[in-house]
């Protein structure tokens, strides 16, 4: 009769035990599977917000290429497809025309105003963007055939390419484009308007 009341009482305390266990395991097992599932969200929420903030770089700098002129753009895709860029950035632009130096009609030679700025753009460059690319863009007005207006363009750009790598500027950073007559900013019916289409855009990349 005893050893029957022990074993029923061991019986019990066995199954209360298990119980317990099954209990504590339970609430193991749940705790775990929420703190994955938060470790999960937590970091489903850290790739969303990298993927936004990834959008957003790309948005601003299709934003900043759309603000670009032509052929400041077509310069950037130039230096892109010829591997000279890291990260095919427009930095700024310097402009040689008859605001601050002039170009004469049909003349392709630097005037002492013109070298004056690119002295102080060679200086520039040297002391703050060291690993810029250069595009060297020639224009004209729109006096003569079109074919004329091309070379005279080459060879303003050219005139500035050569001057730039005297400066210390290297040659392997700088490549010349004509546009000739193509790209006008002011209108060529009136003196004023050739005069300042008669110029050299210097493009600066990075």
């Amino acid at each position: 009769m005893v050893n029957r009341r022990w074993i029923g009482m061991g019986g019990a305390l066995l199954l209360g035990i298990s119980t317990v266990t099954a209990c504590a395991s339970k609430r193991y097992v749940t705790e775990e599977v929420s703190k994955s599932s938060t470790a999960s969200e937590r970091r489903i929420s850290e790739v969303q917000s990298q993927v936004e903030a990834t959008q957003t770089r790309v948005k601003e700098h299709d934003s900043k290429l759309a603000e670009l002129d032509t052929a400041t753009r077509e310069a950037l895709e130039r230096a892109q497809a010829a591997g000279k860029l890291a990260e095919g950035k427009f930095v700024y632009s310097l402009v040689l025309s008859d605001d601050a130096v002039k170009f004469p009609l049909n003349v392709a030679k630097l005037s002492q105003e013109a070298m004056a700025s690119l002295d102080d753009f060679a200086t520039r460059l040297k002391s703050e963007n060291k690993s810029v690319y250069l595009e060297i863009q020639g224009h004209t007005d729109s006096s003569g055939p079109d074919s004329h207006n091309l070379r005279l363009g080459e060879q303003r750009a050219e005139a500035v390419r050569r001057y730039l790598s005297k400066q210390g500027v290297a040659l392997n950073r700088m490549s010349t484009i004509s546009y000739g007559e193509t790209e006008p900013v002011e209108k060529n019916s009136t003196r004023t308007g050739r005069a300042k289409n008669r110029r050299v855009v210097v493009v600066v990349l990075a």
